[in-house]
């Protein structure tokens, strides 16, 4: 039966059944009866889940979720105390709940103490506000929690850390909205010539060390045919020679089919 969101509940569950089915399990570990606590008690949970919807999760994987919360209040119930199940298996349903959504939120995986922190400051800065008509300080904030001024800023600077902007998101909601990466990052023009560099430098490899710097001050120094044949201490015809024949080498191991490369 579908459960209204605007009402409680109705009690579907029997509490007679309930004490049976906990002491079978407990005293007996009848597996069987674990199962039917937990489905005898699936509609407390679609309940709860059923307040957080519009947060931007399914509600099944809310069910879920409360699920586990749900199960954990099984295993930790006793009896024995005289509280009713459910009065004890609802704050730590929702506990599951809530804290899925906070671990979720951050984007930067933040230590939980300063989590709650922030969660805090956040409460009480609204809460500040509306009591004083303005925003309140960060001492302010502090002696209301009771934390040092230090921590409020921690906490502050952490809360930075959740729900970032996915690079990948557009501007709007507009699913042809340009992405952030895409309006932002910039083309590495270096990237696409990497291979080409790769192969060039595992040609001149075999090359010996004379044949090497005669291409390197050609191709890389930028140095004319006259000014490497003074450098190196050869005729410029020899330079000449050299770099026909080494490149005409290159061409040949790296693209024979491609045409002549320009001195």
């Amino acid at each position: 039966m579908p459960l209204d969101n605007r009402r409680e509940p109705k009690l579907a569950w029997d509490k007679t059944r309930t004490k049976d089915l906990f002491k079978r399990y407990q005293t007996q570990g009848d597996a069987d009866a674990r199962e039917q606590l937990i489905i005898s008690h699936m509609n407390l949970v679609r309940f709860l889940a059923n307040k957080f919807v519009n947060r931007g999760e399914s509600l099944e994987d809310l069910i879920q979720v409360g699920t586990i919360g749900l199960i954990k209040a099984i295993d930790r119930f006793e009896p024995e105390r005289g509280l009713e199940f459910t009065t004890y298996a609802t704050p730590t349903i929702l506990g599951e709940i809530k804290r899925y959504f906070r671990d979720k939120g951050w984007s930067v995986r933040v230590p939980r103490r300063l989590q709650e922190l922030s969660a805090k400051v956040n409460q009480t800065t609204d809460k500040l506000t509306q009591t004083l008509k303005r925003s309140p300080t960060v001492d302010e904030i502090a002696q209301d929690l009771g934390v040092s001024v230090d921590e409020v800023l921690e906490a502050m600077e952490s809360g930075e850390a959740y729900s970032s902007v996915p690079l990948e998101a557009g501007s709007s909601d507009d699913e042809d909205s340009v992405s952030i990466i895409d309006r932002y990052g910039l083309v590495d023009t270096d990237l696409a010539a990497t291979d080409d560099r790769l192969l060039v430098e595992e040609a001149l490899a075999e090359f010996t060390p004379k044949e090497q710097e005669v291409v390197r001050l050609r191709f890389v120094d930028g140095l004319t045919q006259g000014e490497i044949a003074e450098r190196i201490g050869i005729s410029q015809v020899q330079v000449s020679r050299l770099l026909k024949r080494t490149l005409k080498r290159m061409q040949e191991k790296i693209a024979p089919a491609t045409g002549k490369i320009d001195l």
